[in-house]
């Protein structure tokens, strides 16, 4: 069950509630470079980020901001674009309102907004999202918590019979700078529904403490995330652990899958995480989904495993048009099994499947369509067979999709 919120409107992008779980991502460009970002905010969009979130930490990036929302919104992306803010953001939203005027979003952390007039600059920003009707993500993060109330709930658990352990203490105080800053959010005149919270944190088990926590004790819309998740394996799988079982509880509105990327790496890989935690969840389809085995020494010849790999690449290259062309399309099931122990089974679960020869069977390839055994392919071409039959089943199945005159 979906724990119910306020819905927040990002743009035109609803977030809470029972509307789709929203992917996002951010840019590692400096913001300066206008046409730097605007490709990689491009890239990312294209990949399936439905929020972008752009660092805006000095004057050249909060100037640039507005060069780069329009040059997007001129090559028809409407993605957008969320103001990431820390120390400095009530001076640079205040100076340059352009800029406070073209971000969808502003994204602020109450550790950080100063020391001695702390809550003074977090009503300057919230102020200007008064002004220009924008809605707030308050992210608490524990590498820059609020010393100050840390420290005094640090003394107040001392003093108890039974303290606590210091890294409850530690996830509580995160939970209550993300509140205190809430209300005192709605009371410098900012809506309700106005207002996302996030706790980030770098441990799988941490997450999840937290996150509950939070969502026991409000109804705004959660960013879910972990902070600095690590490179390759590591940073999916740990972000895979974390947000899915908090997702699976019904907790999270917007995820973040924060991916280290290699030197040069390809940044649209977080997009890609994202969705597919989503979709493994069942909670969103993106893209048709290829089941096939592993392989064992039933299966010394490479022969599913390449027309595994051709299917996946062929469907990820027709997608751009398969989605304008076949709606429902994101839900295609296909399997691409290398022998007889499981594949004629997995083959008839998915809305087609092939399984194929493995060692010493006979070479033919059984297909199924809708579990009903369609056809045998044999001989030397049973990949191009295959990915006709394959063409022919979405234009026959989700051709019926589109509207009329379509």
């Amino acid at each position: 069950m979906r724990r119910k919120t306020v819905t927040v409107k990002i743009d035109e992008i609803p977030v809470g509630s029972d509307h789709p779980i929203v992917v996002q991502s951010m840019t590692n460009t400096d913001t300066a470079d206008i046409p730097g970002t605007v490709e990689q905010v491009k890239r990312l969009a294209d990949a399936g980020s439905e929020l972008v979130r752009i660092t805006v930490n000095n004057d050249p990036a909060a100037k640039a901001v507005p060069d780069i929302v329009n040059r997007l919104r001129q090559h028809d992306y409407m993605t957008p674009i969320i103001g990431d803010f820390h120390y400095n953001g009530h001076l640079l939203l205040t100076r340059f309102p352009d800029c406070a005027k073209m971000l969808a979003k502003y994204r602020i952390n109450p550790g950080n907004v100063g020391t001695r007039h702390r809550d003074k600059n977090f009503m300057t920003i919230i102020e200007q999202a008064v002004l220009h009707n924008k809605p707030v993500r308050i992210g608490v993060n524990w590498g820059s918590l609020d010393q100050v109330l840390l420290t005094e709930m640090m003394d107040e658990n001392s003093r108890l019979p039974e303290p606590l352990e210091a890294k409850t203490v530690m996830i509580n105080a995160m939970v209550e700078s993300a509140m205190r800053s809430a209300r005192l959010a709605e009371e410098s005149g900012l809506s309700h529904n106005k207002i996302i919270l996030s706790a980030k944190v770098s441990g799988v088990q941490d997450l999840i403490q937290v996150y509950r926590k939070l969502a026991g004790g409000s109804d705004y819309p959660l960013h879910l995330g972990l902070t600095e998740a690590g490179m390759g394996s590591k940073g999916i799988i740990a972000s895979t652990a974390g947000l899915s079982v908090l997702l699976q509880e019904g907790i999270g509105d917007t995820i973040r899958v924060s991916l280290t990327p290699k030197p040069g790496g390809d940044r649209t890989e977080e997009v890609r995480v994202a969705q597919q935690i989503l979709q493994s969840l069942e909670l969103r389809s993106f893209n048709p989904q290829v089941t096939a085995c592993p392989g064992c020494g039933r299966t010394t010849s490479s022969l599913f495993q390449k027309l595994a790999d051709d299917i996946w690449a062929y469907i990820h290259q027709q997608m751009p048009v398969w989605r304008t062309k076949f709606p429902g399309v994101e839900e295609l099931k296909v399997a691409v099994m290398g022998c007889v122990v499981n594949g004629p089974g997995e083959s008839k679960h998915a809305d087609i499947g092939i399984s194929l020869p493995g060692t010493g069977e006979a070479p033919k390839a059984p297909v199924y369509i809708d579990g009903i055994h369609a056809k045998t392919l044999r001989g030397e071409t049973i990949a191009r067979d295959f990915q006709a039959i394959l063409d022919a089943y979405v234009v026959n199945r989700f051709g019926r999709n589109q509207q009329p005159g379509g």
